[in-house]
């Protein structure tokens, strides 16, 4: 399979490390970006081919992974245009937030052939999972490369309707800045009970990883698994009754409705005509 990055960012380059070597060899993956030494780095690294702008090996390619900022999606897609083989369908693979399958089509002319997905930054030690929607003109061939693809940094995840991606922006991808920011306030409590930040930090880190995997490798639901840990009367129950006093996870849905909504906000933002 060969593979063309447009964009050679922290995404980009975790996706080549799980792929050079792996799915396909490193001279089957070319890299456009205006960035030298991005382009240096994953050419040392992997044995990949490189160009500072799209050119004919882009052409080549059976999928070409659009892995820019949204907001240079239009222009990208104006320069790609006059280079993709009509005749041929490379596959077209979106990493990039907020941008809609039918904007990125409508850019490209009409192009059919997409597939959009929405990764996390856990993706890159490997550890990601990623939300993905097919067009209907992308091929049962297609979508498996696609799926071949994304899963060198994480499980997948096919949603029947595009629309569910903002769901999936609310979950997992902005879900990670959730976990952080329950872990900062777990150091802070420590830090107020008088552990020192070292301490708080080793605890607060090993806790919520042990109980993720905790989670994750048992087939019991999640509320089962912390009722286990409740006590009545006990300190966690202690600690779970204040919370809930005061609307955690109500808080927690609301904000990750909150990004959803903010996620569709810039769907139409960033797919708007000029």
């Amino acid at each position: 399979m060969k593979i063309a990055f447009i964009g050679g960012g922290n995404m980009a380059s975790a996706l080549i490390a799980g792929l050079a070597g792996k799915l396909t060899a490193g001279a089957n993956i070319h890299v456009v970006d205006p960035n030298a030494d991005a382009l240096e780095r994953l050419r040392t690294q992997y044995g990949v081919t490189t160009a500072s702008a799209s050119d004919a090996a882009v052409c080549a390619a059976d999928v070409i992974v659009l892995a820019v900022k949204p907001q240079s999606m239009r222009e990208v897609a104006a320069q790609l245009l006059p280079l993709i083989d009509a005749a041929r369908q490379p596959l077209i693979v979106s990493i990039a937030a907020g941008i809609r399958s039918a904007d990125l089509s409508r850019w490209l002319g009409g192009y059919g052939a997409i597939v959009r997905c929405m990764p996390n930054t856990p993706a890159l030690i490997g550890m990601g999972i990623t939300g993905m929607a097919a067009t209907d003109g992308v091929s049962a061939q297609q979508k498996q490369a696609a799926d071949d693809i994304l899963r060198a940094v994480g499980p997948t995840v096919w949603l029947d309707d595009e629309a569910q991606i903002d769901a999936v922006t609310a979950i997992s991808g902005s879900g990670p800045a959730y976990v952080f920011y329950f872990i900062e306030a777990m150091q802070q409590a420590a830090a107020e009970l008088g552990l020192s930040d070292q301490q708080g930090t080793q605890l607060a880190l090993a806790t919520f990883a042990g109980a993720a995997q905790l989670a994750t490798q048992s087939s019991e639901p999640v509320a089962l698994l912390r009722e286990r840990v409740t006590s009545k009367g006990g300190t966690t129950y202690a600690a779970l009754t204040s919370m809930e006093d005061s609307g955690v996870k109500a808080a927690i849905v609301k904000g990750a409705k909150a990004a959803a909504a903010r996620g569709k906000e810039l769907g139409d933002e960033l797919g708007a005509a000029s």
